[in-house]
């Protein structure tokens, strides 16, 4: 019973394939508006008082940032998943690795976005314990700072990940090669996080890099696709083995 649960279904190499491309379109657009058009926009982190003042004055977008920060998580939860199982037939060991790798970094980077919604409720208070209500905007912008931070941690171990997943497109042979190595070019940028100020200082370079290696994949799973006979050959391979 168990090895006809296991075998490749004609189709489920390309499902999957889309079903990735799109979660990560919506994981890249989503991000890109939640911090680029509204952080960005509503925090300054050379002031707090502005920082403060322009949230308090913009509730509604800055909570919708958090709603479009929260729906990105999960779109990049899910296409890390069901790249395990687009990949595990390559060698499930690291697609497994890099499975974990990912959901580690999807969990450091979801729980900063706490200390991205705390602000709003430390700022409608008059005062809070020992800080006065001079005090709450400085405290606020600490915590935007954790959030900014963690995120940052995160970008480390989703470089771990990317690295993985490229080494396992370029062994997999139901995808180009070329995709493999830019996404172990923009895995290896990552890895720059973990020292914290070489991978801000590099941010751009990389992003950029990285950005240009998740539309290739984009573009190839919606207009090329898998090959579907290499993979169900692959996958039903992996399947005979202990």
């Amino acid at each position: 019973m168990s090895a006809i649960v296991e075998q490749p279904t004609q189709s489920s190499a390309r499902t999957l394939g889309r079903a990735i491309a799109l979660l990560s379109l919506v994981t890249i657009v989503l991000g890109i508006v939640a911090q680029g058009y509204i952080s960005d926009r509503l925090i300054s982190f050379r002031d707090p008082a502005l920082t403060a003042s322009t949230i308090l004055a913009n509730e509604t977008l800055y909570r919708a940032g958090f709603t479009l920060y929260m729906i990105e998580m999960a779109a990049q939860i899910a296409t890390i998943v069901l790249l395990f199982h687009l990949l595990k037939p390559v060698n499930r060991r690291i697609a497994t690795l890099a499975l974990v790798f990912g959901v580690v970094g999807c969990t450091i980077k979801t729980f900063s976005r706490v200390f991205y919604l705390a602000p709003l409720f430390i700022l409608k208070q008059s005062s809070l314990g020992a800080l006065t209500a001079d005090q709450l905007p400085a405290v606020s912008l600490i915590l935007l700072s954790v959030n900014d931070r963690g995120a940052g941690v995160a970008l480390a171990f989703f470089g771990f990940e990317t690295v993985l997943e490229g080494w396992l497109i370029l062994r997999s042979t139901f995808l180009p090669r070329w995709l493999g190595a830019l996404a172990i070019l923009g895995g290896v940028g990552w890895l720059a996080f973990l020292s914290p100020t070489l991978g801000y200082a590099l941010f751009n370079i990389v992003a950029l890099i990285a950005l240009i290696g998740s539309i290739a994949m984009i573009g190839w799973l919606l207009v090329k696709g898998v090959d579907e006979e290499r993979w169900r050959a692959l996958a039903t391979t992996s399947a005979r083995l202990p």
